[in-house]
């Protein structure tokens, strides 16, 4: 009993700032807008949540590394090294967050140091505040120059292709197959083994599937209604961002730390999806729904037939190789993180997409109910066949996909320093 009192007694008390803010909630939201405003791709979108979180994340478990705190665990990019045990937690957040968005996006640089100086004047002065600020700073500096070099740029773009099952348009952004990964070890084993052969029954089956559902000229309210809420094109915050939408959703309350983790898998999971998705789509480079049933003449299969004025109910043919759904792979990542962070996928939410219609019944944006994680995503992945963009094998894969790129970094990362982690899919 004396030891333990004396442990007390040595270990620093616990830091509560004069006004509390949610840095997490916060700077989500705040690069929820950026991205839209700088209209950036789904790969760019995916990354820059990843920096922003493990920032976030690994400014405030520093200080509780510092702290000796037991509940700290292994960082994501930056070590603990120089962190003020007594620094402000919700500073140190703020203040990263501000770093890495501000170097990703020098453009955006006064709206964003407005909202850090709105939060820093939230939090009060004093020596705590200061030195969590300045470590912050320190943290989003080092996150953002880690990640420099990591092969997201320069752009990169593969060339049109030609012939029967090839996509036949120049794709921009294929760097990102060999993006050095945030939280996996490897890319390559995530790598889908590829659409079903032109000539056999699996494929005519999809075929025959988003021929009929994806048709622009059979008219289906519903079914158009759920394309359009999930089809997040350039301008909103992307599929990785309605993912981090989800989580934001989630009515459960969690301490700073928990959340910045939560936050930091997220983002570290969606962002390496996006490795294996476009090395997919840059090997098998497959044709779009719009091309196949327009020339299935040519694809060597006796059950398909071509329509040659067929149209996507989406209104595009597709921007990129159809295998694999990128949509998929990002919500199939996302669910699997929070089903496991949360130890439970039937936990129900309630979502407006950045694209969703206008629901007839109220004048506003159509609002959606889901029951779990799992059901968001097998809707989102339903989609793009039901847009004519995607076969159904290329939301399947896609799905599962992402599901196993969230297991490995649920496994592998951010554990407790010491003692119990966790096991399988649920890191607690």
């Amino acid at each position: 009993m004396n030891k333990l009192i004396a442990l007390l007694l040595l270990a620093p008390p616990p830091i509560v700032s004069a006004t509390d803010v949610d840095p997490v909630r916060g700077w989500n939201e705040q690069a929820l807008q950026v991205v839209r405003a700088e209209r950036a791709s789904d790969s760019d979108a995916a990354r820059t949540y990843a920096m922003l979180n493990i920032g976030m994340y690994d400014a405030v478990n520093g200080i509780a590394t510092a702290r000796g705190d037991h509940h700290a665990r292994t960082p994501a990019l930056r070590d603990p090294k120089g962190a003020p045990a007594r620094g402000d937690q919700q500073a140190a957040a703020v203040a990263a967050a501000h770093a890495v968005l501000t170097r990703l996006y020098p453009g955006q640089e006064a709206t964003l140091t407005e909202r850090l100086n709105a939060d820093l004047a939230r939090l009060g002065t004093g020596s705590r505040i200061a030195d969590g600020r300045a470590w912050g700073e320190i943290v989003g500096r080092d996150v953002h120059a880690a990640r420099q070099g990591d092969g997201s740029s320069p752009v990169e773009t593969q060339p049109a292709g030609s012939g029967p099952g090839v996509f036949a348009q120049a794709w921009p952004g294929v760097q990102y197959r060999n993006m050095t990964p945030f939280g996996i070890a490897d890319a390559a084993p995530y790598v889908g083994d590829g659409p079903p052969a032109l000539a056999g029954l699996d494929y005519a089956a999809a075929f025959a599937e988003v021929r009929l559902l994806g048709d622009a000229s059979i008219t289906d309210a519903d079914k158009s209604a759920v394309y359009q809420y999930w089809s997040l094109p350039t301008g909103t915050a992307q599929p990785p961002g309605e993912w981090v939408k989800i989580a934001l959703a989630v009515d459960r309350p969690l301490p700073l730390a928990a959340e910045a983790r939560l936050f930091a898998l997220l983002g570290m999971a969606l962002a390496d999806t996006s490795i294996p998705t476009v090395r997919t789509k840059h090997t098998f480079r497959h044709w779009r729904p719009t091309a196949a049933i327009q020339q299935a003449d040519t694809d060597g299969n006796p059950y398909t037939e071509p329509v040659p004025g067929w149209r996507a109910r989406a209104g595009s043919a597709g921007s990129s190789p159809e295998y694999i759904s990128g949509h998929s792979s990002f919500s199939g990542a996302g669910a699997a993180v929070l089903a496991g962070f949360f130890c439970a996928d039937r936990i129900p939410f309630t979502l407006v997409t950045d694209s969703a219609p206008i629901d007839p019944a109220t004048g506003q944006p159509w609002r959606r109910t889901f029951p779990a994680f799992s059901a968001a995503a097998a809707d989102a992945g339903r989609s793009r066949v039901l847009g004519g963009l995607h076969f159904s094998f290329s939301n399947f894969d896609g799905l599962a996909m992402g599901a196993d790129v969230a297991a490995e970094i649920l496994a592998k990362r951010l554990l407790l320093k010491s003692g119990p982690t966790h096991t399988g899919a649920c890191p607690r």
